[in-house]
């Protein structure tokens, strides 16, 4: 596999960071995709129409690649949840999600620019969160971390005092299934083992 690339489609750290700690050799090319442009209001289609949106205008750009495209989104309450507004719209949500559960899905679009084929899976993960105080939610909100996630909380950094537990994929949280990528891997013909570094 050393003339096929592996792409990420993104320009999130904490999916270059599942990868290259998963021991995948990572090459990042974000998008930069109008996401305001795709309007669905089915959160499974909205994230796997926006993953494979972004893999798409990547996987042009490279003739012997893997290319991932990824979008998440919380569902909360019945609404679909992406990054927020302001910090006074994160603050909101957090009011209105502490000691509540929410989904959140992850689509996962994998395109094989060699065979010429392409998969898009999504995948949920429950995720519970803790009932804390207003000043632990502004002072949480003031860091800016949650600005720039869905749903308002990152797991991987301060939010993960905030997360009481999780049923399901714990990286899908993060913004992609390790599991789910093994599967769509295997399903082009390949082994996720190919992909590591010689190092």
């Amino acid at each position: 596999m050393e003339d096929l690339q592996f792409v990420l489609a993104s320009a999130s750290s904490a999916r270059r960071k599942l990868l290259t700690t998963a021991g995948i050799s990572v090459y990042t090319c974000p998008s930069n995709f109008d996401e305001d442009q795709v309007q669905i209001t089915e959160p499974a289609r909205l994230v796997n129409t926006l993953a494979q949106s972004k893999a798409q205008l990547v996987a042009s750009q490279f003739k012997r690649a893997l290319v991932l495209g990824c979008d998440s989104v919380l569902v909360f309450n019945g609404q679909i949840y992406g990054k927020p507004d302001s910090p006074a719209d994160a603050i909101a949500r957090l009011h209105a999600m502490r000691g509540s559960m929410g989904d959140l899905y992850t689509g996962h679009a994998l395109i094989d620019t060699v065979q010429q084929k392409s998969l898009v899976r999504c995948r949920v993960t429950q995720v519970y969160f803790a009932n804390v105080s207003d000043r632990q939610i502004a002072d949480y909100v003031a860091t800016g971390e949650p600005l720039g996630c869905a749903g308002a909380f990152a797991i991987d950094g301060k939010g993960s005092c905030f997360i009481e537990k999780i049923d399901g994929c714990h990286t899908n949280v993060l913004g992609l299934s390790m599991p789910l990528l093994r599967e769509l891997i295997h399903e082009l013909g390949y082994d996720i083992t190919d992909f590591w570094s010689a190092s």
